[in-house]
């Protein structure tokens, strides 16, 4: 039998790689290029909890994975906590727990993101109502540790210890520095004024950047359900052969 793949883990690794439209094609690249580069990531706990965790979950690696997403969680990280949710949803690395799953999923759909709704209200039609006495009981544990309350406060100290200790200056100050950085296609020197970007790292901006991405995903990745894939997902392929021959 083929597995089924998950949607949400589709919209976030897709969230991984897409960034929100930027002024001008050349810039929305350079984007790419900084988000995508070593200093960038391990700069950003959210992000690279994340990124860990992806990696760890597409090789198998339920375990691992689940470690790194709790880890991106604990930053703000509405993708990895969407995806603790979906493993426990689905027992992947851990026992199934559905009410538990929904109290993250519940924590996920916190800024209102359409792919966490979407999956939050199908996790809630699926509950008993036994279960939903559960769910909401431990999502007060939940959000008292990962909340935006909470968790946003520890990813902008890091944010903020990030930046004042590559300038050298208490105050995050750029002035005239050059930033080499390293990417999967080898290393590049980019205008430390468009490294450091407020999108980037000034709390507020960074925030509002990420939600743009989240609040208007890639077309394909809010439409969410149960992805066949192999011998599954032959109907589909009919149907559309069904349709062209028309």
């Amino acid at each position: 039998m083929k597995k089924v793949v998950s949607r949400l883990l589709i919209a976030v690794s897709v969230a991984c790689c897409a960034l929100p439209a930027d002024s001008s094609a050349k810039a929305n690249m350079l984007d790419k290029t900084i988000t995508a580069s070593e200093s960038f990531i391990s700069a950003h706990p959210d992000i690279m909890h994340r990124t860990r965790g992806l990696k760890a979950y597409k090789k198998l690696d339920y375990a691992e994975a689940l470690i790194h997403f709790k880890r991106g969680a604990r930053f703000a990280d509405k993708p990895s906590q969407g995806m603790v949710a979906e493993m426990l949803w689905r027992g992947e690395g851990v026992e199934i727990n559905r009410p538990l799953a929904y109290a993250w999923m519940d924590l996920a759909a916190e800024r209102l993101y359409p792919t966490m709704l979407v999956h939050r209200e199908k996790y809630w039609a699926a509950l008993n109502e036994q279960e939903r006495q559960q769910a909401i009981e431990l999502g007060r544990g939940i959000y008292q540790e990962y909340g935006d309350a909470v968790a946003k406060k520890r990813l902008e100290i890091a944010l903020r210890r990030a930046k004042n200790s590559t300038t050298g200056s208490r105050t995050g100050m750029v002035g005239s520095l050059s930033i080499t950085i390293f990417t999967p296609s080898g290393s590049e020197t980019i205008d430390g004024a468009h490294y450091y970007q407020e999108k980037f790292w000034k709390p507020e901006k960074y925030w509002q950047w990420q939600d743009a991405g989240w609040k208007n995903p890639p077309k394909g990745t809010v439409d969410i359900g149960p992805l066949q894939i192999g011998a599954d997902s032959k109907p589909d392929k009919d149907k559309k052969k069904a349709e062209k021959n028309e």
